[in-house]
């Protein structure tokens, strides 16, 4: 029977396990109460700038030019 000649170190026994811990995974995301938009929980909006209905960055309205 086969037997180690020495003990197996926990750095080795964690490459070997490690290798499915790795995955990769979706991220969550919330919308915003403000403006809808998708974001990160617990981030500022990128879209509006708002944080749990406070306005912590202000953003520029984009103005948009029509061709006439």
């Amino acid at each position: 029977m086969a037997v180690p000649k020495k003990k197996t170190s926990v750095s080795r026994k964690g490459k070997r396990r490690g290798g499915h811990t790795h995955k990769l995974y979706a991220k969550t995301t919330s919308s915003c109460p403000n403006c809808g938009g998708i974001t990160k929980p617990h981030h500022v909006c990128p879209s509006c700038g708002h944080y749990k209905g406070n306005e912590i960055i202000k953003m520029q309205e984009e103005e948009t030019e029509t061709a006439e």
